[in-house]
C-alpha cells in the first residue's frame, strides 16, 4: 500500500505508536493518533512527533464516524486484537496492520526474525551481534525495546534486520516475509490474550506466513508442536536440539555444538566456551547459529562472536557478590516456563523472589522444578496468594510474603548464609507494580547494591 496522502489511525500512544506515527508522518500519511487514556497530555504526546505533517491526537473515545474517513489503521502491540474499537474497524473492513508490518513495509533489506516463548532476546541479541560482525549495516529491533518503525527509515538495500517478534506483534501481520524466522519453543504464556493455547499456537507459526522456497525456519526439534509444524512448510527448515543427535540440523553432542548438512559435520564450539549458563542458554546459541549458517555467516564468526558474547540484562545476569552470596536479576523470566529455565540454571541454595502480574498462568511446574534447590519462596504482587496455594498443594512450605520488592530484597538478605544465592525470576509481568520487566529488574539491582 502507498501510504502518501492515506488517511491512517494509529492506535497507541505508548513508544511502538509513536514510532508508528513518525513514520507514516515521513512517508507523507495523514495521521490520526489516538489512545483511550483521555489523562494523556496531547502538548506533551505532540513534542515527541515531527513538527511537519498533517497530525491530529485523540483520545478518549474513538467515534464511528473518524473511522469512516480511513484508509488504514496501525495497531501497537499492546492493544487487544478484540477490543470492540478494533472489531468494529474490522467491521468496516478497514486494513489493520502491527508495527512490524508497517515497518516491514516501509524498510529495505533482509529480515531475520525471531518469536517463541522464551529465548527470544538472548538469541536476538546474539543474532544480532554476528551479523554486526559480518555486515556493516544492521539494526536490531522489535520486541528487544528498539521500535522497528524508528529504523525502518534508515535501511538501504544491504541492511541486515534482527527483530524480535512477540505474539502480539504476529497477530497483526499482513506481508511480513522474514528471510530466516525462527520459532525458538511454545509454552504457556499470555492466556490472559489468546485465550486458548491453540490460538497462541497459531499465532507463533504466522511468522512462516508469507515465507517461500528460497527462506528458512529454524525450530526447536524439543518442541513436540513444532517438530510437527515443521513438516507442513514450504521453506527449507533446520531443527536444533539440546537432547537428540540429529541426522540433519544443529544439535549438542556432548558439549559439542555441531551442525550437520548433508554428509558434512562441522563442530562451532564448545559450551565450555560459553559465558551463558543453562541448557537453554545452550538452544538459544543454537538458534541463533543456525539462522546465521542459513543466511551465509561463516562458521568461524559465528563461533568467535558466541565465544565473546555475555548475558543478556535481566536474562539469568549476575549482579553482585555480598558476604558469599550471589544475587542474580532474572526479572526476564516474566512466564513460569521462563523461571524454570532460571532456577534450572542455580548450582546452589537459592532463595527465590517471585510472583507479579497474573496473566492467567498455572505455577505447579515451576513449583515441582525447584528440585530441593530453593530454601526459601519470597512472594509480592498480585500473584502472591495464587503461587503460595500452588505451592502448598505441590508440599512446598517454606513462603514468606512481602509487600513490596524492597521488602523481599531484604527478607533475602537477612535468611541467606554464604554459599546461597539470592535470583529475581518472578514467573510473571511486572505491571501493577512496574512499568516493564527493565525497570523492574534495574531496581532490583539497586537494592541488591544498596545492601550492607
Amino acid at each position: 500500500m502507498k501510504l502518501a496522502g492515506k488517511r491512517v489511525l494509529v492506535f497507541g500512544a505508548g513508544i511502538s505508536g509513536i514510532g508508528a506515527a513518525g513514520l507514516l508522518l515521513d512517508a507523507s500519511a495523514e495521521v490520526i493518533l489516538y489512545d483511550g487514556n483521555e489523562k494523556l497530555d496531547e502538548v506533551q504526546v505532540r513534542g515527541k512527533l515531527p513538527q511537519e505533517g498533517r497530525l491530529e491526537i485523540v483520545l478518549g473515545t474513538l467515534m464511528p464516524q473518524l473511522m469512516d474517513t480511513l484508509d488504514l489503521a496501525v495497531l501497537s502491540p499492546g492493544v487487544p486484537t478484540d477490543l470492540p474499537a478494533v472489531c468494529e474497524l474490522r467491521r468496516r473492513n478497514i486494513p489493520i496492520w502491527g508495527e512490524v508490518e508497517l515497518a516491514w513495509q516501509c524498510g529495505n533489506g533482509d529480515v531475520l526474525a525471531i518469536t517463541g516463548t522464551n529465548g527470544k532476546t538472548t538469541t536476538t541479541s546474539l543474532l544480532g551481534a554476528i551479523m554486526q560482525a559480518w555486515k556493516k549495516e544492521v539494526y536490531i529491533v522489535g520486541n528487544i525495546g528498539n521500535p522497528y518503525t524508528q529504523a525502518a527509515p534508515l535501511m538501504s538495500a544491504q541492511a541486515v534486520t534482527v527483530a524480535e517478534i512477540s505474539s502480539f506483534q504476529l497477530e497483526t501481520i499482513d506481508m511480513f516475509a522474514p528471510k530466516v524466522s525462527a520459532i525458538l519453543n511454545i509454552t504457556p504464556d499470555h492466556l490472559n490474550r489468546h485465550h486458548t493455547m491453540e490460538e497462541y499456537i497459531r499465532v507463533k507459526e504466522l511468522i512462516t506466513k508469507n515465507q517461500g522456497s528460497d527462506d528458512t525456519c529454524v525450530l526447536n526439534y524439543e518442541d513436540e508442536i513444532l517438530r510437527e509444524f515443521g513438516k507442513t512448510l514450504k521453506s527449507k527448515v533446520i531443527y536444533f536440539s539440546s537432547l537428540h543427535k540429529l541426522e540433519q540440523g544443529m544439535y549438542l553432542d556432548g558439549d559439542k555444538i555441531c551442525f550437520r548438512h548433508g554428509a558434512k559435520e562441522t563442530v562451532l564450539l564448545s559450551t565450555k566456551e560459553l559465558h551463558l549458563p543453562g541448557r537453554h542458554n545452550h538452544e538459544n546459541v543454537m538458534a541463533a547459529a543456525a539462522m546465521a549458517l542459513a543466511y551465509g555467516v561463516p562458521a568461524e564468526v559465528i563461533s568467535s562472536t558466541a565465544k565473546s558474547f555475555l548475558a543478556v540484562e535481566h536474562r539469568i545476569e549476575y549482579v553482585t557478590e555480598k558476604h558469599g552470596v550471589v544475587y542474580y536479576n532474572d526479572s526476564k523470566g516474566t512466564n513460569p516456563d521462563a523461571a524454570i529455565k532460571g532456577i534450572q540454571a542455580m548450582d546452589r541454595p537459592t532463595l527465590l523472589i517471585g510472583g507479579g502480574y497474573d496473566k492467567d498462568s498455572s505455577y505447579t511446574e515451576w513449583i515441582e522444578s525447584f528440585d530441593g534447590k530453593v530454601k526459601y519462596l519470597v512472594l509480592i504482587g498480585q500473584t502472591k496468594e495464587k503461587i503460595a496455594k500452588a505451592a502448598r498443594d505441590c508440599g512446598f512450605t517454606d513462603i514468606i510474603m512481602a509487600e513490596s520488592l524492597e521488602e523481599a530484597v531484604q527478607i533475602c538478605a537477612d535468611k541467606a548464609e554464604s554459599g546461597d544465592a539470592v535470583l529475581l525470576s518472578p514467573a510473571c509481568a511486572s505491571w501493577g507494580m512496574f512499568p516493564n520487566y527493565e525497570v523492574r529488574g534495574r531496581r532490583f539491582k539497586e537494592l541488591v547494591n544498596q545492601l550492607s
